[in-house]
This record gives structure tokens, sequence and C-alpha cells, in this order.
């Protein structure tokens, strides 16, 4: 196990927020503060979509000068951590504990943690390294999670839910917030649907969070051959369908497939860029 230590400077950017914190200990190497920190956080009882969203929107970061900062909890917190590490990008976390093996949350998570570490990211906390994780401690590690970052993203979130406490948080801190948009069906994206109606950054693609970081991109045009290579059998039956535009309900019929499991199979779909919604009908992109 790295040694725990003391960091000789608070990093500017939390010495910028209302409370910054007077210590901070560390497991790892903090990289540097000209990369750009990106907090990921979102819901613990993630559904399917928050997990393929959440790995999509982080595989696409791929070779860009970004840090992903998550909180290591259960849920899109560990799947943005493990997606980082699977694509060469470091990721820092911020556990709701002390950062000794003994007492860190989750439990579940020590291996992560210590992948975190041995990939060149660190685990940070301003609590004393013996600290059991309270209720209290972990919104008061989402400030420093918000207080770090340039941009927080959040994947999946219930109306009333720790995720909105790091978004109101880094909107405090004049920091960017970008929600995904997800099902009005679904509890699990009301806060995120609730952020864009305050006015939060809606992203649907790596490029949407690249741009909003402030990234100069090109986007490369695909072949069709290209667009569909990782696309299942029910994809490519809308796909096959979508020769002409047609009324969403048509579509839904002609798959034959459940209502549910067809829209969610829609939304993923968009979510992709391989169909669109316009005037009522969906067409392929």
């Amino acid at each position: 196990m790295e040694d725990i230590y003391k960091l000789n400077k608070i990093p500017e950017s939390l010495m910028e927020i209302p409370q910054p914190p007077k210590t901070l200990y560390i497991r790892g190497k903090l990289p540097p503060s000209n990369m750009t920190y990106l907090a990921v956080v979102g819901s613990r009882k993630y559904t399917s979509y928050g997990k393929e969203i959440c790995e999509k929107l982080i595989k696409g970061l791929k070779g860009y000068p970004i840090i992903i900062v998550s909180g290591l909890a259960l849920g899109i917190d560990s799947i943005a951590h493990r997606s980082a590490l699977d694509v060469g990008l470091t990721t820092i976390a911020f556990p709701g504990s002390g950062l000794d093996n003994n007492v860190l949350h989750p439990r579940t998570n020590i291996y992560l943690a210590q992948d975190i570490v041995d990939n060149g990211g660190c685990l940070i906390s301003e609590l004393e390294p013996s600290w059991k994780a309270t209720l209290y401690s972990f919104p008061q590690r989402n400030r420093l999670m918000a207080g770090i970052s340039k941009a927080v993203l959040i994947i999946e979130a219930e109306e009333k839910s720790g995720t909105l406490i790091t978004a109101r948080m880094a909107l405090d801190y004049n920091r960017d917030v970008l929600a995904v948009p997800g099902s009005a069906l679904s509890s699990n994206s009301n806060g995120t649907n609730w952020l864009i109606k305050q006015g939060a950054t809606p992203v649907t693609t790596s490029e949407d969070v690249l741009i909003a970081l402030g990234f100069n991109i090109e986007k490369p045009i695909k072949t069709d051959k290209e667009k569909y290579a990782d696309c299942g059998k029910d994809e490519m039956r809308v796909i096959e369908l979508l020769r002409e535009p047609m009324p969403r309900d048509e579509l839904i019929r002609e798959l034959g497939i459940g209502v549910g499991s067809a829209n969610a199979l829609l939304s993923i779909m968009e979510i992709k860029e391989l169909i669109k919604e316009e005037l009522g009908e969906i067409r392929k992109n």
C-alpha cells in the first residue's frame, strides 16, 4: 500500500471555494494542475443506460489531458473510475472516509482504490487517515470534488440525491455543470432532466463534453460500416426499418418488442447518434 502523506500545498482551485480544506491527505500522486479536471458523478443505483453512457462518454475522452474525478462510491462513481483506467486516463478519488485501508469506504472498492493509485492517480481526503465514514462526510467531500474540477458531469440522479448536492455546489463555485438527459419515465433521470431545465449543459456525446471543456475538435466522417460496426441485432433491425423516417409508435410496432424495451433501445441509439427524432418522426442520423 502506498504511504499516506499530507499535501504541502492545497491546490489553488480548492482555495477558491467558500470553505477550503485546511489539510489534505493523499495516497498516490496528485496530477499536474494544468490538466483539465472533470468530476463524473451519478446514482449508486444506476441503470444499464447509465452504465453504458458513462463508459461511452469517458471512452471518447481518451488521449486528451483530462483527469477523471469521482467519489469512489458504488454505482456511477465506480464505473467512472474504472472506465477511465480502461482507456488510460488518470483518475482521482475523494472517498467519504480516511484513506487507511482499515476504514476506506466502501470496503468493496479497496482493490479499485489501489488500481487508481497504481495507474498514476491518487486518493484524497481532508479527514484523518483512520476516520470512518459518516453521514456528513459525504456531502463534505462533494464540495472538494466540485471545487477541484473545471466541470461536473452528472450521469444519473434522482430528484433528491447526493449527486444533486454536488451539482449545486459546482454552480455555487462557478463551475460548469453538464448533464446527460434521460427518459421521462425513469426516476434516475428526474434529477438530470431537472438540471437541464435549470440551465445545465445537456451532453449526449464525448464531443459535447470536450467542447464544454474548451477543447477544439474536428468530428471525423464515418462510413456506414464504421458507424454500425458495434451495433447489436436489435439496433440493426431499427436501421433496416428506417429506410424512410417513421413515427415512433409505428417503428415500435414494427420492431415487435415491448414498449419499454423499445424506448430504451431507441434512447441508447440516439445517444450513440445512430438515429434522431425530428418533427414527430425518427430517422437515421
